[in-house]
């Protein structure tokens, strides 16, 4: 992430990554799939039968959230729409939306610009 001159997180536009698999199902539900790498996943999978990719199902806010990041909307713009959407269900909103692409952010899932 490059710092800007105002450095507000909610002019910042997060956009899926790359290395991120993922797809969209029925009534437009979210699964991203992580591939287990590493010595410890190895080991986990041959001792413990864990399977070699993990899939993540969203929950309902998510799956509204996630095909919005496309790298042409901000976070404010994109809490403006979940607002519309969710109404007082998505409060405090900023807070919570800036918290949730922050781990997505972490876990590789997204690339904030």
């Amino acid at each position: 992430m490059k710092k800007r001159v105002s450095d507000n997180y909610l002019d910042y536009v997060p956009v899926h990554s790359e290395t991120c698999r993922y797809e969209i199902g029925s009534e437009s539900k979210v699964t991203i799939y992580v591939k287990n790498k590493g010595m410890f996943h190895w080991i986990a999978q041959k001792l413990f039968h864990r399977p070699k990719t993990t899939r993540i199902d969203l929950d309902e806010m998510g799956n509204f959230i996630w095909p919005l990041l496309d790298g042409t909307r901000t976070i404010y713009e994109i809490g403006i729409m979940v607002r519309q959407r969710f109404g007082e269900n998505a409060e405090p909103l900023y807070e919570r939306l800036v918290m949730y692409i922050r781990n997505l952010k972490n876990y590789g899932f997204v690339r904030v610009e």
